[in-house]
């Protein structure tokens, strides 16, 4: 386990503090998982992250379980490195404060209903009145058109409609079934968080400012594209109904556990025959190429599986890893944190919060050689930094006191 100081990461010799992105500023107005998400790794990699919440109750994921000194684990891990101010958006004098930030500001991101911001008074229009070349970003579940932009929306929703829970399922005359963790959330966060870095470069380089849109259908439909809707993908060779490749996963029972092994070349196809003392597989027709060990797929697996629950994991996993196969054990949460490989990558951190305590999380992803991102500092308490993000856009103190007063700001 790593130790993350409260600084930004990257004070070693010919590193640069503060992360890529140091230097810019941005508006976040998204609550839930797949807005706040893809700021915090701008955050983790050096933006300056103003998050604006509604006085009084904030994010709704600050409500979630799993709490410590008053903060939920789930609120801490998607809002690091940000500051909150707690702002009022309906009422005039709250309008202003967030126009009066945002014209300090490189990007400003919504994720509220079509239509909401244009009701407040922050739609695109109004930005770009204050700040001309800002990067507006608007994330939505569904899109700006069609039947489905104003239903409400949470990730199993998006899991139904963009066809994963089918293809979870297995096939198209299976039940289908939920990923067990909101994909489609994150996989918009990540999206989300590279086509702003992308239309900053753009605009760096002296083009227009740009108003990304982003659905969570649009990203978990490219997302499936890439593997999961071949028989989809050649217009003129159309499918009845997806049947599923096998019914059997890659993960396998052993004498005392689970192991995941996986073989795509001929050459582990033979390590695997190797491993398992079985030399006449490799004589078996029905396995002698990679398209054919697809199409026997069941079959294939079926005789792995009965040799697996032979022997321990253990005795398995150091047999396999000596004749090249690709295995891994399957772990659980608990054992994930403690396991050699995570240690020896120091994936995980720990970091003092100075109201929740002592944290572990995952570090940013990404590593940059010269610009280091880090956790500078912790998740904020909602409206944490009001008096400090108001005092940089020139509000003085008696007048933040009044606005205090008058419920405009809170914190």
């Amino acid at each position: 386990m790593v130790e993350e100081s409260s600084a930004a990461a990257g004070t070693e010799s010919g590193t640069e503090s503060g992360g890529p992105l140091q230097g810019y500023r941005i508006i976040d107005l998204t609550t839930m998982i797949s807005g706040p998400f893809a700021t915090m790794i701008l955050a983790d990699q050096g933006a300056d992250v103003i998050k604006v919440e509604a006085p009084g109750r904030g994010d709704h994921v600050r409500r979630g379980v799993h709490r410590s000194g008053g903060l939920a684990a789930n609120f801490l891990n998607n809002n690091r490195n940000k500051r909150s101010i707690a702002v009022n958006l309906k009422h005039p004098e709250g309008r202003d404060i967030l126009l009066r930030l945002a014209a300090n500001a490189d990007v400003f991101v919504q994720n509220f209903r079509p239509g909401v911001v244009e009701r407040l008074g922050v739609g695109e229009a109004d930005i770009r009145a204050v700040r001309p070349d800002i990067v507006y970003v608007s994330l939505s579940g569904f899109g700006e058109n069609g039947p489905y932009a104003a239903k409400p929306t949470y990730d199993p929703i998006i899991q139904a409609a963009s066809g994963l829970a089918s293809v979870q399922g297995g096939s198209d005359d299976n039940p289908p079934r939920l990923v067990r963790t909101i994909l489609p959330d994150k996989v918009t966060a990540v999206t989300a968080a590279q086509a702003i870095t992308a239309a900053l470069l753009a605009r760096q380089r002296g083009g227009a400012a740009q108003h990304v849109r982003l659905s969570m259908l649009d990203a978990v439909v490219a997302f499936l594209w890439s593997t999961d809707m071949g028989g989809q993908t050649f217009v003129d060779r159309p499918v009845s109904a997806q049947r599923a490749a096998s019914f059997i996963d890659l993960i396998y029972t052993t004498l005392d556990g689970h192991i995941s092994v996986a073989v795509m070349s001929n050459r582990e196809w033979h390590a695997l025959a190797a491993a398992f003392e079985r030399p006449g597989w490799l004589e078996d027709a029905r396995f002698a190429t990679p398209a054919l060990r697809d199409k026997n797929i069941d079959a294939r697996l079926t005789m792995t599986q009965e040799m697996l629950k032979t022997r321990t994991s253990a005795d398995w996993l150091a047999r396999l890893e000596a004749a090249g196969v690709p295995c891994a054990p399957v772990l659980t949460r608990n054992q994930l944190i403690e396991h050699e490989q995570i240690a020896a990558s120091e994936i995980l951190v720990e970091s003092e919060h100075p109201q929740a305590g002592r944290l572990r999380q995952a570090r940013p992803a990404a590593r940059f050689d010269v610009t280091p991102p880090g956790i500078r500092h912790g998740a904020p308490l909602l409206g944490q930094h009001s008096d400090e993000i108001l005092s940089e856009i020139g509000i003085g103190r008696d007048r933040i006191a009044a606005l205090r007063a008058d419920g405009v700001i809170e914190g």
